[in-house]
């Protein structure tokens, strides 16, 4: 995220190896929710009476994967480890009905030719030939310079393995484009922004992928503008799709980006998996992927090297996002690993306006980092946080392992609405492991703002080198099986909770 205070923020290659496609559909689409509800109440599941009256209206997760709100199935009802949730994307894979190269719109692959106009036009031509049966852009091996170039429906961008796209150095290929409406203006700075290098808005079923073929965003000229004070518009993402649904991204490696990476915004049924995203740990606010205002996103097997958050669910900024009102839902972040020396491995928030909401995380890995997890969210941003289930957690070298955290003091203008609170609930972390950190868990709420159904359970961390006590501010819950010790406010566990049930 975004701060015009946040310090500045390098990392190895990795590589990702790419999975057969097209991708198996593991599971049914997303039932409706009488369906699951039935399922959930013949496993015996206690508390649907917790799920929020908003889930009413949508779809949720499908059952193997539902982000459970307390209390959790019974150890044999857990779903396996290895479940994928690469189902929510059911579009038509990446074979289409009409294929070319790059090559064959005049593009040069010397790294130093422009190819903004070959792209262009590859794009458009394609899809014209193609008359809606699909079509796909192979690139070949090469390095391919090109400015930003919009996608269309039913398209498939596929990297071979050995191609490189590369982002323009020119910023007028860059060219402004409006802010989102949850954001009322760019995020960095007033008015339009940069749109991302490889954007698209109103699309149906695109997919971004390859043989491990690269996109680098050459994103340093845009964090030498920020360090110096001197970028006029908010930075450009590397990937960015609008209002789009049946989105895959997968099987390819992500550098460099200007800004956020990948940033899927007013979206639905969204797939990225198999991604190695790579930045250097000092760029500014380079997130690896960040859901926003999206619904039946999956995110698994990715590795992730950034100078911010590996992942940041987001909803919208104060006013502009409880305006829109489009929460973030029906989340499945799974297998991911990273470092990033300033921020979380997963992060909810800070722009949570629109609300966030039934979120599963697992199997995380994290390493010489600032967070594992982390709630972020202020005064003047409203919505809520709520059925978020993360579990089983392994940490080393992490400054603090869970933190709620408040007053960021970062808002869109001053108009937000100071009566504006946040209402986090049903929360529950478990299976936490840590090792050589600094501190034991930091919950600060926001003042006034209501936190309830907060459960930790079985915490395992050692060596703790500055502070081994919870620090515990107006946030109160329930802990079992933790060490150390958690704060006085997570002390007073009822035997017949739904927490100590679990």
């Amino acid at each position: 995220m975004a701060h015009a205070t946040k310090a500045a923020h390098a990392a190895d290659d990795h590589d990702a190896s790419p999975l057969p496609l097209p991708l198996p559909l593991p599971w049914p689409r997303p039932a409706p929710l009488l369906v699951i509800l039935s399922l959930l109440a013949a496993a015996s599941y206690l508390a649907l009476t917790r799920v929020p009256a908003s889930f009413a209206s949508g779809r949720l997760i499908p059952a193997r994967l539902l982000p459970i709100a307390p209390p959790r199935p019974r150890p044999h009802d857990a779903p396996a480890p290895g479940d994928s949730c690469a189902g929510f994307y059911a579009g038509a894979g990446p074979a289409r009905a009409v294929a070319a190269s790059v090559e064959e719109f005049g593009a040069v692959g010397d790294g130093a030719t422009p190819n903004t106009a070959a792209f262009r036009r590859a794009v458009a031509e394609l899809d014209a030939r193609a008359g809606g049966r699909g079509a796909r852009l192979d690139v070949p091996p090469g390095r391919w310079l090109t400015g930003s170039f919009n996608l269309t429906s039913r398209f498939t961008l596929f990297l071979h393995r050995g191609a490189v796209i590369l982002g323009s150095q020119d910023p007028e290929e860059w060219p402004l484009i409006a802010p989102l409406p949850s954001y009322g203006r760019g995020r960095e700075r007033l008015g339009p922004r940069h749109i991302s290098l490889i954007h698209g808005e109103g699309l149906n079923d695109v997919v971004i992928t390859g043989s491990n073929g690269t996109i680098d965003g050459q994103g340093n000229m845009w964090w030498e503008l920020w360090w110096n004070r001197t970028l006029n518009h908010t930075r450009g993402h590397l990937i960015e799709l609008v209002n789009s649904t049946n989105i895959l991204v997968s099987s390819i490696t992500l550098r460099n980006s200007p800004f956020w990476t990948v940033h899927p915004v007013y979206c639905s049924n969204v797939v990225m998996k198999d991604l190695t995203i790579l930045a250097p740990l000092n760029a500014p606010n380079t997130d690896g992927i960040d859901p926003d205002s999206s619904s039946e996103v999956c995110i698994e097997d990715c590795y992730i090297e950034s100078g911010d958050d590996l992942v940041a669910v987001k909803s919208g900024w104060d006013q502009y996002g409880i305006s829109l009102g489009k929460p973030s839902t029906n989340i499945v972040i799974q297998r991911v690993s990273g470092t990033t020396p300033t921020c979380s491995g997963v992060g909810f928030g800070s722009e949570m306006s629109g609300g966030i909401s039934n979120v599963l995380v697992r199997d995380l890995h994290v390493w010489n980092s600032a967070q594992a997890v982390r709630l972020k969210t202020d005064v003047g941003r409203g919505g809520y946080i709520t059925n978020i289930t993360i579990a089983n957690v392994t940490m080393e070298v992490v400054k603090v392992p869970i933190r709620f955290s408040r007053g960021a003091d970062d808002h869109s203008d001053d108009n937000y609405d100071r009566t504006a609170l946040p209402r986090i609930s049903n929360v529950l972390i478990s299976d936490v492991v840590g090792v050589d950190l600094q501190r034991a868990p930091m919950l600060e709420a926001v003042p006034g703002a209501v936190y309830e159904g907060i459960c930790f359970r079985n915490f395992s961390l050692r060596g703790i080198r500055r502070q081994d006590r919870w620090h515990c501010e107006s946030v109160y819950g329930e802990a079992h099986e933790v060490f150390p010790a958690p704060c006085e406010e997570f002390r007073k566990n009822g035997s017949s909770s739904w927490c100590g049930f679990l």
